[in-house]
């Protein structure tokens, strides 16, 4: 038997340097790169992710998300997982938030 969606999305998020994955306090695991949330699953329906509300429009316009199914009025989005080609979307969202995590680590901090 095959692993499910939910487990292989986070098999393909976990495989990156530095993510760690713990359980998410709504439910679901959470993905991390040190103390930055990258975003979670809830089982093999849901991915929620974290963005600049810039991006996170962007993102809704184009289609590729929707606003988050909890709170539709931050920064989240909710990508709804029913295919492999929603599952493919999802990791390549957790890659992007996982990109950004990784450049902000590498500014120089402003002490």
């Amino acid at each position: 038997m095959g692993k499910s969606t939910g487990e292989e999305i986070a098999a393909a998020v976990q495989s990156w340097p530095d993510v760690e994955a713990a359980p998410h306090r709504f439910g679901g695991v959470e993905f991390r790169v040190r103390r930055r949330e990258l975003g979670h699953l809830h089982g093999d329906r849901i991915a929620d992710l974290p963005f600049p509300r810039r991006v996170r429009d962007e993102l809704i316009a184009d289609g590729r998300a929707r606003p988050h199914h909890v709170l539709p009025d931050s920064g989240w989005i909710t990508v709804s997982i029913r295919s492999d080609d929603d599952a493919a979307r999802a990791i390549e969202l957790f890659r992007m938030a996982y990109e950004r995590a990784q450049k902000a680590r590498s500014r120089p901090s402003s002490a």
